[in-house]
């Protein structure tokens, strides 16, 4: 079975997963492209780390498919990165900042080395790479695990909730890193509580609650979601 290009779309069709009797993502239909950032936004609960582990194959649907081009995730995942939240990890194990970003490095040799420097200093970490994770203040874990994402050979980058403990220099550093990936052509999705930086600095915002809510522009999406805000609870900022 041939790979798919490094060009080709992530997409859904009527993705489903439920945990016992609970639908975490309910019917979503819709295609990440190369190009694009795109922010995916919703409350607490909404399904949002479920839809990004089904997008990367760890997670199977309960219903519909995930599909790289033309393929089926399953058989060609490796071609997806997903960056895991930071209370996924355990930050304990004994390794430096260096040494978890070459772990993830899909090369291999002297290549592997220099990679993972220069990942974590496109991320400002350059200073810290020999720093045990467990030193690292919760903003720098965050980074580290950015770093590591970036380093795989993927075109596609899922990110769960990349910024959430950084101070807003760090935030913002990485935004313009992220906007910078995507311009030279890799697919870029992150989940995000930031739901005034998604209306302003992303090509595209995805609203999910279970259910895909709204998908469009900023300039499209961001009266639309207002207007949710003003009328259920739990959306609030």
């Amino acid at each position: 079975m041939a790979e798919p290009s490094q060009e080709a779309e992530l997409s859904t069709r009527d993705l489903c997963y439920r945990y016992g009797e609970q639908w975490a993502v309910d019917d979503v239909t819709l295609k990440l492209r190369p190009g694009e950032l795109t922010a995916l936004i919703g409350p607490n609960g909404a399904g949002k780390s479920t839809l990004l582990q089904m997008l990367q194959g760890q997670l199977t649907p309960s219903h519909g498919e995930v599909l790289l081009g033309e393929q089926p995730i399953r058989s060609c995942r490796h071609q997806v990165a997903l960056m895991p939240q930071r209370g996924r990890i355990d930050w304990r194990f004994p390794i430096t900042a260096l040494e978890m970003v070459k772990l993830r490095h899909s090369g291999k040799g002297a290549a592997v080395d220099r990679d993972a420097k220069a990942a974590l200093a496109s991320v400002g970490m350059e200073a810290l790479g020999g720093a045990r994770l467990g030193e690292l203040s919760g903003g720098q874990q965050q980074r580290v695990l950015l770093a590591s994402c970036l380093t795989q050979s993927s075109n596609t980058l899922l990110l769960d909730e990349p910024c959430s403990a950084m101070d807003p220099p760090a935030r913002q550093k990485v935004l313009e890193l992220l906007r910078d990936e995507a311009k030279s052509g890799r697919c870029i999705c992150l989940s995000s509580h930031d739901w005034g930086t998604a209306l302003q600095h992303y090509d595209r915002v995805i609203v999910l609650d279970r259910q895909l809510l709204f998908d469009g522009p900023p300039q499209q999406v961001g009266p639309q979601l207002n207007e949710l805000i003003t009328s259920r609870s739990g959306w609030q900022h």
